[in-house]
């Protein structure tokens, strides 16, 4: 046994090429039930690893809850420098990039995971329209009134225009996970409007990428959700511009609007 070992010892290890895989880091709600699938089932699993870490939250889903995470994000994303270089890092609440904002929630990132790609689901929804030639909009958050008022206000000041805005009302995020796909898809066909041209389904909790193509098909418009608009935006930065999985909407046909990141190295 010991000869055996010896000899094993002197065999030369070798390792897989660094670039072979695409790493993501992932800052995930404590309460999250939804992203880390959603994101895996969209992103092409072969090439792909998504590092997860997670940030406190307490529920109620309120304005002010979501902006205690600002500065736990700074730790939050410490814990991701170590694996670096990575794609990007997805800080997975759409609410919450909202009322901190996308500048500051990717300052913070950056100040312990360094000069990285940050996406937001709000900022990915931004760039999907833009992508998609959509500025009239239908909105559904599974929110309270207070917390999707910030999100209307939002994507109003930057440039779109809201012809319908409605929201179901739910204030913990483990409940709008486990909202059945009947009632988003009728929610989201009664908040459409015949003029708007696309619908955005908020919240990285609501479990919406499975109905995206039926509500697409029925509706004859684009549906932007926040985990879709997040993957689309992690698969250009990591270099899969051909990656355009059909179950997903058509979002998943466009590209990354140029400069779209221009600010990461």
């Amino acid at each position: 046994m010991s000869e055996e070992l010896v000899k094993l010892s002197g065999e030369q290890v070798r390792f897989n090429d660094r670039d072979a895989t695409a790493r993501f880091g992932l800052i995930a709600l404590a309460t999250d039930m939804t992203s880390e699938r959603d994101l895996y089932r969209q992103l092409p699993q072969d090439h792909v690893a998504i590092h997860v870490t997670r940030v406190a939250f307490e529920n109620p889903t309120t304005p002010d809850n979501l902006r205690k995470m600002t500065p736990r994000l700074i730790e939050a994303a410490a814990l991701l420098e170590p694996l670096q270089p990575l794609k990007a890092i997805c800080y997975s609440c759409t609410a919450a990039s909202v009322v901190i904002g996308d500048a500051e929630v990717t300052a913070a990132i950056r100040q312990s995971a360094g000069n990285v790609p940050v996406v937001t689901p709000a900022g990915a929804a931004r760039l999907a329209f833009s992508a998609l030639g959509a500025k009239r909009l239908a909105i559904l958050t599974p929110y309270t009134v207070a917390t999707s008022q910030p999100m209307a206000e939002y994507f109003a000041r930057h440039g779109m225009e809201i012809l319908s805005f409605e929201c179901l009302g739910l204030e913990d995020d483990r409940d709008m996970a486990r909202v059945r796909d009947e009632s988003i898809v009728a929610a989201a066909l009664a908040v459409d409007r015949p003029d708007a041209e696309a619908l955005f389904l908020s919240c990285t909790g609501l479990p919406a990428i499975n109905v995206i193509a039926e509500i697409e098909r029925r509706l004859g418009k684009p549906v932007v959700t926040s985990n879709q608009a997040s993957a689309w935006a992690m698969t250009r930065l990591g270099g899969f511009h051909d990656h355009k999985p059909a179950e997903y909407g058509r979002l998943f046909d466009c590209a990354l609007p140029a400069q779209a990141f221009g600010d990461a190295a």
